[in-house]
């Protein structure tokens, strides 16, 4: 009998280490250890197979998403600014 395998992995394309990168500045590294203390105190509350369906891609896709998402409303709202 073979044992199935998961490959889900939560957290990739998160950068979730504690150490500043030299071409990131003060206020984002600040900015992601927030994002990233808050992302793994979620992860560790709701567990891990709750976790894998809220972000069934994982969080660094949700990310982008709403960071586009949140591109895409600001592009609209200074279009309509003009």
């Amino acid at each position: 009998m073979t044992k199935e395998q998961d490959n889900y992995n939560a957290f990739a394309g998160v950068n979730l280490s504690s150490a500043r990168s030299e071409n990131e500045s003060y206020e984002d590294y600040k900015k992601r250890l927030k994002q990233n203390n808050e992302i793994l105190k979620l992860y560790n509350t709701v567990g891990r197979d709750n976790f894998k369906e809220m972000f069934p891609g994982g969080v660094g896709e949700a990310l982008k998403n709403s960071a586009k998402e949140a591109y895409n409303e600001n592009a609209k709202e200074l279009g309509e600014a003009k």
